[in-house]
């Protein structure tokens, strides 16, 4: 692995303090990197993955915590001003599916502080439509479930950790249903179980097109009736706090932002859970939330985790097409609206603008084909018409199944002045779900102690080189209850003193910057935010080449150059933080993981399709993966902070 600075960054330097020769340091802040994919290292599941992330116990006995310091329980935080740290046993960050679920279980052991970037609802699971699949009718099988998953990743995945996921998936779901979780059921009284693309029986359970919606609802109820957990809200996730014992890496927490207050305040957990979603709004294009910037992703790789398969970038096929609407939104969304994949798979057809159906052109299962094969198609069609749109009709259906089946939908459309059930949905591929990740073992263990991943942020490999419909809210279900009982066991096997906060230097809002100063900045992110972006979508999206992925590299690279010398010139400080160039320096990291993962992988497979190399080749059968620590040479030994990637508004 190599680190590259971008040219007129080399002042930017990261410098580390040993404290009290503990090795403790903001690991987290870390410069400008992108990798050669020439050499990009390749990691194995097959290698013994589980071992390799096998996580030893800590045991920090010299630092006892300091019980009467915890916090008490809120769900606002306007009077915690005068409280900059926070002690807990456990810090979860993001309040999805994952999150949420994982911190229910640990709960039961200590306190937990669950910090989310926006309101507790706002995340990927919330805007989960489709369902959750598992085995739960007689005809089906786990072996089927499995097989299915396998042949969507492309033979990516990992088959003992599919095979968990399968097996335990059905327990989980009965466990959502315990806790108040409401699906829909049949005319005779089972749970009723839809069909998706790339599966072979019919094993979704939904509630209605609001499944994420309705499960998120259950699991704040209880999240919120549970004195251990305090929830954070509005809390931005700046930076993970490492510290090295010996050769390994330790997370003892996370520095935050409050971006109501505009303060810093640090998070001291014996564990935390990463749990913080995916990337898409790396594109311009994409269904996820606003908060969905990647910052789980680049926060790890900063603190030294593994990080893998981020190639493999799903699009959704059908995201609403605003410009085929009767009545245009009046202002731009911030995220696309989702049709979901279940319409498809309730019997929804694919037409171009001529009525023309044209999926049994590009596979036999037609509609039915998994996410990246209709993606291909619906691009291969927009590219080779020069349109801007294709169509989803259902209106074949009877007017009462598609009104109770997809309720949301019909009345976001009715909006605009489109009747579904008599006329086609202009549909477009948008930026969907991130398939790589925080690479994590069977309990969701990381290479550093101390850290979980579950959810979209991590990567399991259950979902290969290509997600299987609706697997991703079971994979987040499983992994946080895989990842309850090794949490436990680490926090009972350490403890912290309350000096440990002050292991780390801390960042500062810019309260010294006039606010002209600080308006010329944020236009100066939103704009390189908007060609990042507008980069990503026309080089690294669902067809690439090398060429391409090349000239990305370089545009990214002299566009963080580019923003990194504005702010300086602007008296930009190095300790300063904020939310929207927080924000810009994880975009600026993802990006480049997925650019140069793209470059490592010589071979089309599932998500990643590239016209150089376009066949799939059984050889490259193999997770790409980032170890890249090379960059810690380069640290010089003075404290002090980084520089503008590290730096935010």
């Amino acid at each position: 692995m190599t680190t590259c600075l971008p040219a007129g960054s080399g002042k930017l330097h990261y410098r580390v303090r040993d404290f009290k020769g503990q090795g403790c340091r903001k690991a987290s802040w870390v410069s400008s990197v992108t990798f050669s994919g020439s050499i990009h290292k390749e990691l194995s599941w097959s290698a013994g993955a589980s071992k390799f992330l096998q996580i030893q116990r800590c045991n920090f006995s010299q630092y006892p915590i300091n019980e009467n310091s915890k916090s008490l329980r809120t769900v606002t935080v306007s009077s915690l001003r005068d409280d900059s740290t926070k002690f807990f046993d456990f810090a979860v960050i993001g309040s999805g599916v994952a999150g949420l679920r994982y911190a229910l279980e640990v709960a039961k052991h200590g306190s937990v502080a669950v910090i989310t970037k926006a309101e507790p609802h706002e995340s990927n699971t919330n805007y989960a439509q489709g369902g959750v699949s598992a085995v739960l009718c007689p005809s089906d099988s786990v072996e089927s479930h499995v097989q299915d998953t396998i042949v969507a990743g492309a033979y990516l995945c990992d088959e003992e950790t599919v095979r968990v996921v399968c097996t335990e998936g059905p327990e989980r779901i009965r466990e959502l249903i315990a806790m108040g979780a409401s699906f829909d059921h049949g005319e005779d009284g089972n749970l009723h179980l839809a069909r998706e693309g790339g599966h072979s029986h019919h094993r979704i359970v939904h509630a209605a097109d609001m499944t994420g919606r309705e499960i998120e609802r259950a699991l704040l109820e209880a999240v919120l009736k549970d004195p251990n957990i305090f929830m954070f809200e509005h809390h931005l996730a700046i930076d993970l706090l490492t510290c090295q014992d010996g050769s390994d890496t330790v997370c003892l927490g996370v520095d935050t932002l409050n971006t109501e207050t505009q303060e810093v305040i640090r998070f001291i957990s014996k564990v935390t859970l990463l749990a913080s979603g995916g990337a898409g709004q790396i594109y311009p294009t994409t269904t996820n939330p606003p908060v969905a910037t990647g910052d789980g992703i680049a926060m790890a790789h900063r603190a030294q985790a593994v990080i893998s398969n981020m190639e493999f970038v799903q699009f959704h096929p059908t995201a609403l097409a605003d410009e085929g609407l009767p009545a245009k939104p009046t202002k731009a969304r911030e995220n696309a609206f989702l049709i979901t994949e279940a319409v498809r798979g309730d019997g929804g057809i694919l037409y171009n603008l001529d009525m023309e159906r044209f999926m049994p052109l590009y596979d036999e299962r037609a509609e039915l084909a998994p996410r990246d094969v209709v993606a291909r198609g619906i691009d291969d069609q927009l590219k080779k018409r020069n349109e801007k749109y294709v169509l989803l009709d259902i209106s074949h259906k009877p007017r009462e199944k598609i009104l109770s089946h997809f309720p949301n939908i019909a009345a976001e459309c009715l909006k605009y002045g489109l009747d579904i059930t008599r006329q086609p949905i202009p549909v477009v591929p948008a930026a969907h779900y991130m398939c790589g990740g925080v690479r994590a073992g069977l309990q969701g263990e990381t290479n550093v102690r101390g850290l979980y991943v579950a959810g979209e942020v991590a990567c399991t490999g259950l979902h290969g080189a290509n997600r299987l419909a609706s697997n991703s809210l079971l994979e987040a279900l499983v992994f946080a209850r895989r990842a309850v009982q090794p949490s436990i066991d680490h926090m009972k096997s350490s403890s912290l003193d309350s000096s440990a906060s002050n292991w780390w230097s801390r960042p500062v809002v810019p309260v010294s910057l006039e606010s002209n100063v600080i308006n010329k900045i944020l236009t100066m992110t939103r704009e390189i935010r908007k060609e990042v972006q507008s980069i990503m979508w026309k080089y690294v999206g669902i067809v690439r080449s090398t060429t391409r992925l090349e000239a990305a590299e370089q545009k990214i690279c002299d566009l963080e150059a580019k923003w990194e010398e504005y702010l300086f010139q602007l008296g930009w400080e190095p300790s300063m933080v904020g939310l929207e160039a927080c924000e810009m320096r994880n975009f600026f990291c993802c990006a480049k993981l997925v650019v140069s993962s793209a470059l490592a992988r010589h071979e089309s497979r599932g998500l990643h399709y590239t016209i150089d190399f376009p066949h799939l080749e059984e050889s490259k059968r193999l997770p790409t993966g980032s170890h890249d620590h090379q960059c810690l040479k380069f640290w010089p030994p003075e404290p002090f902070w980084l520089g503008v990637e590290a730096s935010t508004i």
